[in-house]
């Protein structure tokens, strides 16, 4: 069963994964068992043991029936999370007509309905105009840093 997990280090048995699994995983207030793998950024699918990614390998140690076909659905929604209660396999067509979307960004803030598509935007707002505001700040540091190594005095 381990065979069919793509990227996964071939010296792993299901004991040795599991127990690897759990120690790289914390548990959440909310239920969830959130992994930390070789991800740069929290929050996104992580990846362990080789190149696998980390809930697909857990639903294959913990759950079993992995079917390669389909893909391993969070219903919870971390991507992170690693919880066998939380994982099922779906059909890709049947995980994307079921993906809803949150009506506030990752920062809190209400996003509004995009008039040409009828979906919620990508990026609310206030998040966009803060993002703007640190662009230009660093833009303007480099350039009186710049202006400071030819000699001109900042205006």
């Amino acid at each position: 069963m381990l065979s069919q997990i793509t990227g996964l280090s071939r010296h792993f048995t299901a004991e040795t994964l599991r127990a690897y699994l759990l120690s790289r995983a914390t548990r959440a207030g909310n239920g969830c068992l959130i992994v930390r793998g070789y991800g740069n950024r929290p929050g996104e699918y992580q990846k362990l043991a080789g190149r696998a990614w980390a809930h697909i390998a857990a639903y294959v140690v913990f759950v079993g029936g992995y079917d390669p076909a389909l893909e391993v659905h969070h219903d919870c929604g971390a991507s992170d999370c690693i919880e066998p209660s939380h994982l099922r396999q779906r059909s890709r067509a049947d995980n994307c007509r079921d993906r809803a979307q949150r009506p506030q960004c990752r920062n809190g803030h209400d996003r509004e309905i995009d008039p040409a598509t009828g979906r919620f935007r990508r990026v609310c707002r206030v998040c966009n105009r803060q993002a703007q505001q640190r662009w230009r700040a660093r833009q303007a540091a480099e350039v009186a840093e710049a202006r400071m190594a030819y000699g001109r005095a900042t205006s």
